[in-house]
């Protein structure tokens, strides 16, 4: 039997967590804002030059993502650069907070109302880097993405 390598495992964990389509679609819209919202806050904290703390997070993360698998890290990593734009174009750390405030409501609703089980990253804290990196990979399909299962009537 094949090894896992990459992001395989992490997806398959992270996956059986959000198996409800319901709770994806919360998690694309949730996962989004929150990211937005913390690079649009961490726009506040310069480094040197044009450069922010924000860029220093999407760094940082890049290399994570990198080093599971290249095709996926760099699919996140352009993400995370697109969103870091829009935060430096609108250029105001409280539309971040209330970006940031919101994705974490669309993520609750995904738990609560579609999957019914909590977070993954209760369990383990790397499932707040993996999120982002599911949604990508379920929107390109770079991955193999573990199926859901249609919303309960």
């Amino acid at each position: 039997m094949k090894a896992k390598s990459g992001f395989e495992q992490l997806f398959d964990e992270y996956g059986r967590q959000h198996e409800a389509r319901g709770n994806r679609v919360c998690h694309a819209f949730g996962i989004t804002l929150i990211v937005f919202g913390i690079l649009a806050m961490l726009q506040a904290v310069r480094i040197a030059g044009p450069w922010t703390a924000a860029e220093a997070l999407i760094l940082a993360a890049a290399v994570f993502y990198l080093s599971r698998d290249p095709l996926v890290g760099l699919a996140t990593t352009a993400a995370a650069v697109l969103l870091d734009v829009a935060a430096r174009a609108i250029g105001d750390w409280r539309v971040g907070a209330a970006a940031f405030a919101i994705g974490w409501i669309f993520q609750a609703i995904g738990h609560a109302v579609y999957e019914k089980r909590s977070p993954a990253f209760f369990r383990n804290l790397v499932h707040l880097l993996v999120g982002p990196a599911f949604m990508v990979n379920e929107a390109l399909r770079l991955r193999p993405v573990p199926p859901s299962r249609p919303a309960a009537r």
